[in-house]
Formats: structure tokens, sequence, C-alpha cells
């Protein structure tokens, strides 16, 4: 009776998947504030700074590109992701198909799904390098790839049992957990930091900078890593969430604000998370003498609760990240329950999280994915506000009945196209593609929507 009674409280759980979110479900500004702090203030911010170290970036411009990258971040979500969002309170699964056709949702859902389920498993992997600290669990380094043990793999599936219960409960619960765990997060993020800081001999304020300079951020990759610059930065600050802002995975989120103007409340997830967190777990790297596992780094400066804030920074980011993946491949299956998929979803992440391999590449990884998703950002940005304009239908496939509409299709399939010869032809990196790709995403799709809806017109007119 039990165990009935919980999956009819799981079942009667509406997270209006395929309708608008009413009014009266609608979250204050508190809600998204405590939201992305904890998502932002993450576990995987233990390993971002330290691959900056490890990739050799000077202290110049480690901060003038974190300072102008995360401003751009959170321009891009307050003014392109939060007005759409809460214009049409849908989810992005939602308002592709009704723009796509639901069989090229069904493709786009299942890459997008499976990247979210990559990338929560890096999250879960560093909340499990906390997690083994005290089992003196073998703990993956910078040049490994596959699980390291039968230790490592029963931690990783502890955390992942944990984390995917939460997200299976819904938006409300992991919106309370990270109210409650992201304030204290970022205070033992500085507070590691600073306690790192005189055994690298910085006592004073007046000492940062030159010692800084000289044995943290030195501007010298470690042996095997490419050298990165301001560019670098700037774009990966700007993109590392490319898929949320600009990508649109987002909408998922805000389509519950009250206001658009909620879109700058990613401001406090960014300037803490990708700023103060990442220059931290930078010092604490440089303290560690290069050690990139992020347990025993927070550990080895803050004791206990170093360990404890691992752990939490990665369970408040991979439980929005299971249930955004919940959501997408629920948009394939949209008459089975959410939990149940969140379910699968869970047990696929936690089989990712196994390799360390999703860690010890995470800057080429984030900078992947978000590519990969951006070109349909692109297509719902100019479907809602250039389409109109230019005298064309919105959301084509539901105006018409199609269940794949080409447009969509060609602007997707045709950007990562150009994307991949530009990166293999002209040598650019995967950090510089997203800007030109928008670009290029955009124009193919005012074409080919003009063009295709054109030709349907035209066939209208001479159908005898």
């Amino acid at each position: 009776m039990k165990d009935k009674s919980v999956v009819d409280k799981l079942n009667s759980i509406e997270e209006y998947e395929r309708t608008p979110v009413p009014s009266s479900k609608l979250k204050g500004l508190r809600s998204f504030l405590g939201m992305y702090a904890g998502e932002h203030t993450a576990g995987t911010e233990f390993v971002i700074g330290p691959l900056f170290v490890a990739h050799g970036v000077s202290i110049g411009a480690l901060f003038s590109g974190l300072i102008v990258g995360n401003i751009l971040a959170v321009l891009s979500w307050a003014y392109i992701t939060s007005p759409i969002a809460t214009g049409v309170r849908e989810t992005l699964y939602f308002k592709l198909e009704k723009i796509c056709g639901r069989k090229l949702v069904v493709i786009y859902n299942l890459v997008n799904g499976m990247m979210f389920c990559f990338l929560a498993g890096s999250m879960m992997a560093v909340s499990a390098t906390a997690v083994g600290i005290p089992f003196n669990i073998a703990m993956p380094e910078l040049g490994d790839w596959l699980p390291t043990g039968p230790g490592w793999i029963i931690t990783v599936f502890a955390v992942g049992s944990v984390m995917t219960l939460v997200a299976m409960l819904g938006y409300e619960q992991v919106s309370k957990f990270a109210n409650v765990a992201a304030p204290w997060m970022i205070l033992v993020f500085i507070a590691a930091a600073f306690a790192a800081l005189p055994e690298l001999g910085i006592t004073s304020l007046d000492d940062f900078w030159a010692v800084a300079d000289a044995k943290i951020w030195t501007g010298i990759p470690a042996e095997g890593q490419s050298k990165f610059t301001f560019w670098h930065v700037m774009f990966f600050a700007w993109f590392c969430n490319m898929a949320m802002h600009i990508g649109m995975a987002d909408m998922s989120i805000l389509r519950y604000a009250k206001k658009w103007q909620y879109g700058f409340s990613s401001a406090t997830g960014i300037f803490l998370g990708h700023f103060v967190a990442w220059i931290a777990s930078g010092i604490l790297c440089a303290a560690a003498a290069g050690a990139i596992a992020p347990g025993p780094i927070a550990y080895s400066a803050a004791g206990t609760a170093g360990a404890i804030c691992v752990i939490v920074a990665g369970w408040t980011t991979a439980n929005p990240t299971i249930y955004r993946a919940g959501l997408a491949i629920q948009g394939i299956m949209p008459k089975v329950r959410r939990w149940k998929v969140t379910l699968v979803v869970g047990l696929i992440t936690t089989l990712a999280a196994c390799f360390p391999a999703l860690v010890m590449m995470l800057l080429d990884f984030v900078a992947l994915y978000g590519l990969v998703l951006m070109p349909m950002g692109a297509v719902i940005f100019i479907d809602y506000y250039i389409l109109p304009k230019l005298k064309l239908k919105q959301n084509y496939a539901e105006h018409k009945g199609l269940g794949f509409y080409w447009a969509p299709a060609f602007t997707w399939f045709a950007t990562l196209a150009l994307c991949l010869i530009l990166n293999m032809t002209l040598g650019i990196e995967i950090f510089f593609l997203g800007l030109p790709g928008w670009f290029l995403a955009a124009s193919f799709y005012i074409v080919a929507s003009r063009l295709m809806q054109q030709k349907s017109a035209t066939q209208l007119q001479s159908a005898p």
C-alpha cells in the first residue's frame, strides 16, 4: 500500500509538459535567484577552474575574460531566452514540436537528452570524488578516461541514486533544494580558497596579483595541454551554457517566471559560480600542486566542510540537468509519466558518470554540447521575432500538420556541417564556433522558411 501511495503521489505531479504554465503556478524572483545560484555554483566549478590553470591562462586574461564573457552570458539569458519563455510559457520541446514537427523533435530530444545525461554525469562524478574520500577510493587524475576501480563505480551509483530520486520529485523539489544549498556553498568555496592562500605565499591583498601571476595563473600550460588566451576564457564563459540561453533550453525553467526580467537572476549563478568559484578552485588547484580531483582538493583546504560542499555542489547542478534530460526524453514518449522517464535518465547518467573522461575533458565537452544544440535556439528566436515581420507563418509544422519540417532540419544539419568544416579546414577551435554558428543558423532558417512557405503557397494556388 505504501509503494502504491508513492506512485500515486509521483503520478499527481503536474509539470505542464504540453500546456502553458498557468498563472497560478508562476514563481517569484527568489526561486530563480536560488535556482541559478545553486546550479552554477556547482561541482563542475571545482574542475573548470583547475583546467584553466592547466591550460596556462594568465591572470590578466582570466579576470578580463571572465568579466566580459559572464556579462554577455547574463544578457543572453535576459534578452534572448527569458522574453520568449515568459511569452509562450511552454517547454523548449513542445515549442520546437510546433515549429519543426514531431519527427524532427524526436531526433532533437534524443540528442538533447543524451547531452544532458553526460553533463549531469560529470557532476555526479565530481560529487563522487568527495564521497569516496573516507573510503580511500582511488581518485581519477588528469589523464584518466576509464573507471579507476570497483570502489569508484559503487560510489558513483550511490550518489546517482540519491540525485535521481530528487529529480523525480519535479521542479518544485529541485528549486527548494537549490535554495537551501546555494547560500553556504559559495561561502565554503571562498573560505577554502582563503585558507589555501597562505600556502602559496599570499598573506595580504597587496600580494595577491603578483604571487597569483607567478604561482597560479602563470601563463604556462601543463605538459600536453593547449595554451588558452583571453579569447578562450571570454568565449568559454559566454558559451559554456550556450545550450541554456541562446540554445533556449532554459525556456523550460523560465516559463515559470512572473516577469521576463527574471532572466537577469542568472547573474547570481554566473558571477558567484563562473567568477568567484572558478577563481577559488584555481587557487585550490595551485595549492594542491596541480591536482584535479575536486573532492580531495576541497578537503585538503577546508576539511569536511570542503568535501560536503563538493558533494552538494555537484548535486545542485545535476538535479536540474537530470530534470531537463527527463523532459527532453519525455517529449519523445509523452504518454509515459515524467518521473518514470527521469528514473531511466538517472540510470543512464549514473552509468556515464563512471567514466572520468567526462570530467577531464569537461571544457571541450561543454563547448561541443552547446554548439550541437545552439542552431535550434536560433530557429526558435527567428520563428518568434523575425518570421511575423517577414509575413511568414510561425509554428509552421503545427499550422500545416507536418511531422517533419525541412526548414529547421536543414538549418540544424547545415549549421553543424559548416562548423565542422570551419574546425577541420581552418583550424578554428570549438570555443569560437558558437557566435558565427548562431548567425549562420539564423540566416539559414530565414532563407529556408521563405523558400518552403512560398513553395507551399504556390502549390496551393496552382492546385485544381
